[in-house]
């Protein structure tokens, strides 16, 4: 499928905000006052900008409220029920850390509960995002428990780093470096597993190997500029080693360098770096079926 630019950067920015959330939400000893506020602006920034570019994709952006009524059937629907959810209480407990927390005990409550359920509807708004590409099964390189999976790694990772916690983003972008190298192995291969060609397409397998004589449209279509990508093999390769060093690797030999706060610094700019060159590949390399119509497969 085409990348959209819109879509690169809402899914990226916003994997990043609402993962940051998610471990301000579960954190033990949180922060207070203006560094609570400091952090709770980037999250509640990152995350509304994702939201904000990705309005750029719709052909009619003043009607995406609307997006709220479908909840019972679609995940774009669930997606920003459970953005504004967490949003709202995250929101909530960011006001408290910077301006409460002397009131909390004198009430005799705590906010690790409040915390809990922030993180939760954070890390619920990711899966919503992917599971909107995920239950697509016209692109079986989606259609997949992988495209979650993934989604929800790269958000735990990208906030770990955002939020200082060396040990633990030195270990998540191991692993998640390893699932996406895992995810491009497999995904190449789910396009032929699915059983996808022009004969299933059109039913006349049985009478030999059908081919198309003529284009299915002399003019380009909607369905050309979205849904048709041919990415080179070799240029691919690339990519996915270029996305993989600045995702995971460079990041990782960064934080095990002392002067942590500058090198963490370059750590958290190359793994977003990486994963801009990561969501691009998602995109591209998604094969719609339609693109059987025109030869592209």
């Amino acid at each position: 499928m085409h990348p959209a630019r819109s879509l690169i950067a809402f899914t990226t920015l916003s994997g990043l905000g609402f993962g940051l959330l998610a471990w301000l939400g579960i954190d033990p000893t949180p922060p207070t006052g203006a560094v609570a506020a400091a952090f709770y602006l980037v999250a509640a920034a990152l995350a509304l900008a994702g939201l904000g570019v990705s309005a750029l994709h719709l052909r009619r952006p003043e009607r995406a409220w609307r997006a709220f009524r479908e909840w019972r059937t679609s995940w774009l629907s669930r997606e920003a029920w459970t953005a504004a959810l967490a949003l709202a209480l995250s929101g909530a407990q960011g006001l408290l850390l910077t301006f409460g927390t002397g009131l909390l005990p004198a009430l005799g409550m705590g906010l690790a509960p409040l915390g809990w359920l922030a993180a939760a509807a954070a890390l619920g708004t990711v899966l919503c995002t992917a599971m909107i590409y995920a239950q697509l099964a016209t692109v079986p390189r989606w259609h997949h428990w992988s495209t979650p999976a993934l989604f929800l790694a790269l958000a735990i990772t990208g906030g770990a780093l955002l939020s200082g916690r060396i040990a633990v983003a030195s270990v998540a972008l191991a692993l998640t470096g390893a699932l996406q190298l895992w995810c491009w192995w497999d995904g190449d291969k789910r396009f032929a597993r699915a059983g996808h060609s022009l004969a299933t397409a059109t039913g006349l397998g049985g009478i030999g190997t059908p081919r198309p004589l003529f284009p299915a449209h002399t003019a380009r279509s909607y369905v050309m500029d979205e849904m048709v990508c041919t990415v080179g093999r070799r240029h691919a390769r690339k990519l996915r080693a270029l996305s993989l060093a600045l995702m995971t690797v460079l990041p990782v030999v960064l934080l095990q360098l002392p002067m942590p706060h500058l090198f963490g610094f370059l750590a958290l700019v190359s793994h977003v770096i990486g994963v801009f060159v990561s969501r691009w590949l998602f995109f591209a390399e998604a094969e719609h079926v339609s693109g059987l119509y025109y030869g592209r497969r």
